[in-house]
């Protein structure tokens, strides 16, 4: 019986003339992720002489263009089966002209970020011996820099499962990484590179720096970059001619000016290219409006619009569907007889703000803005009214984290809420504000105010952030204060602790944020406000008016 015709191949993948065959004996052990940088994207494989030439699958090794650096977000790989040729192609001329880079991570890095091995897309990352050292000597203890040193611990231990051969390099996507198409290497003989001997060497930092120099010596063409939170770090490495850069993949936006602020003014020639063929209802007291032109594909839902001129409109964005959107009506939280809990909205945003507090259909919002602009004073009064007047949630929980502005007083007595109470003084402040009496000194109207800030403190928890973790919340209007000071990580934990019936509302301003390695731009209050956006059941404001006094407005202003 005749042998079956060999299968055709590109002739860019397959070679038969030069294509090296390997040993039988070499088949059966041979793994993908064994084969060196550089190697064939295909196999011949030589089953016996009653076999026939296999195409073999093409290499692990793919992916898009490379970025120029770590500020691209990964991005998905090609399907290998259905684009082997150009993709593997791309990805041989790319490691042969350098443009794969070779990151050496700073323990910082893995400390702040544990997944911050998997985040450089088809480039490599090295890891120098000290940073594995650094690593077990910051594993114990219950804090958060802790617990992500051994989660990296972990990563790494499944990483190097069953690898014996450490010289080739580690595929990053054993995990299932799939956008993680790079090699980690660890550094596994002394490598020393030349650094002035002011620098001493006895340092962590410097020796990581001489890892740095002998990689740079060692690759030629190929760049290698040094990946560090910290500073001086940088600019150490930048003072020697080392190209040092730091971490923006935990960062939600380069730059803070773009961050969404759940409000959008209508240009001047709304009505004159919006106003044709306009639908309008009413349900629920709320009158609804379809519209129809190009500015509604930019709506987001739950955003607010406002157009001030002859024909004023203040409404809230309710559907979006290429381009028609519904808006809905607001109420008015401006006049007297919509006050909430003595409170009445002095500014356009103050009011959007309350019209996303009192909604029943929003679970989670977001609102920032510099101090004085009334975040918490409105969020205390709308779960006061939805707590003791609609019954809307059983009670009102308030978090915060804890970081000192000054030097820490130390250790606290009493129990849980009697050592959250001093970091709680917003807390008291806005409460004896809208406990406030109407100005009368008769001693019943004393009494009655006693009474009601009792029953209020009886209604209002104060929970730490260290015990959050493992409880759910049912039916309670959680308040998280200070939320800039919150990283990505630590805001899952607490928003994900709401059960059902319970509303979240996370406070802060993104230009106070106290806690080290976090910036405006990886703050965990920027990162849900950008996840957010859109979400039926979600609202952002940034409030933009102070309305403390003419002295804080004019301080945050020059000072």
């Amino acid at each position: 019986m005749p042998l079956p015709k060999l299968p055709s191949r590109p002739a860019a993948l397959l070679d038969l003339d030069t294509l090296p065959v390997p040993e039988p004996s070499a088949i059966a052990t041979k793994a993908s992720s064994d084969l060196p940088d550089g190697a064939a994207d295909t196999d011949v494989i030589e089953a016996s002489k009653a076999e026939v030439l296999k195409p073999q699958p093409a290499a692990k090794r793919q992916s898009v263009p490379a970025p120029t650096s770590v500020h691209a977000a990964p991005s998905k790989a090609k399907d290998s089966a259905t684009t082997p040729k150009k993709t593997s192609a791309r990805v041989n001329r790319k490691r042969a002209a350098g443009d794969i880079k070779l990151f050496v991570l700073d323990t910082n890095v893995l400390m702040h970020d544990p997944s911050s091995l998997f985040r450089f897309q088809e480039h490599d990352v090295y890891l120098p011996m000290m940073t594995l050292e650094e690593l077990d000597h910051h594993k114990k203890g219950m804090s958060e820099v802790a617990r992500n040193a051994r989660q990296v611990s972990r990563s790494l231990d499944t990483l190097v499962e069953d690898i014996e051969n450490f010289e080739q390099g580690i595929e990053l996507n054993r995990m299932g990484n799939k956008d993680s198409l790079g090699r980690l290497y660890f550094q596994t003989t002394a490598l020393s590179g030349h650094l002035p001997a002011e620098l001493p060497m006895g340092k962590a930092d410097n020796q990581i720096l001489g890892v740095v120099r002998a990689l740079q010596e060692q690759q030629g063409s190929r760049e290698v970059v040094l990946v560090s939170k910290d500073i001086n770090m940088r600019l150490k490495a930048r003072a020697l001619g080392l190209a040092a850069e730091d971490y923006f993949n935990d960062h939600v936006l380069e730059d803070t000016d773009l961050l969404y602020t759940g409000v959008l003014m209508l240009p001047e020639d709304f009505w004159m290219r919006h106003g044709k063929d306009i639908e309008s209802w009413q349900q629920g007291g709320v009158t609804f409006y379809r519209i129809s032109g190009p500015l509604c594909s930019q709506f987001m839902v739950n955003q607010f619009v406002y157009f001030d001129g002859s024909m004023p409109l203040h409404a809230q964005v309710r559907e979006v569907s290429g381009k028609t959107a519904v808006l809905a009506t607001l109420r008015d939280y401006n006049h007297a007889k919509n006050n909430v809990w003595g409170i009445t909205a002095r500014n356009r945003e103050q009011n959007f703000a309350l019209n996303l507090l009192m909604d029943p259909e929003i679970d989670f919002v977001s609102l920032l803005g510099q101090a004085g602009t009334g975040k918490t004073l409105l969020t205390l009064a709308a779960g006061l009214t939805q707590v003791l007047e609609t019954k809307r949630y059983n009670e009102i929980i308030m978090t915060r984290v804890t970081v000192p502005v000054g030097e820490d007083i130390g250790f606290l007595p009493g129990t849980e809420e009697e050592k959250m109470l001093p970091w709680m003084g917003a807390l008291e402040d806005n409460l004896d504000v809208l406990n406030m009496s109407d100005g009368d000194s008769n001693s019943s109207h004393e009494w009655g105010r006693a009474a009601t800030m009792d029953l209020i403190r009886s209604r209002i928890k104060v929970k730490s952030l260290n015990f959050m973790r493992g409880r759910t919340f049912l039916n309670k209007y959680l308040i998280i204060d200070e939320a800039q000071n919150l990283t990505p990580k630590q805001m899952k934990t607490l928003i994900t602790r709401a059960g059902p019936g319970t509303k979240v509302v996370c406070l802060g301003n993104i230009a106070q944020i106290d806690t080290p390695y976090l910036t405006e731009g990886s703050s965990g209050l920027t990162f849900v406000v950008d996840r957010f956006k859109g979400w039926p059941h979600a609202g952002h404001i940034t409030l933009q008016r102070g309305e403390r006094s003419r002295l804080a407005d004019y301080a945050g202003d020059v000072l």
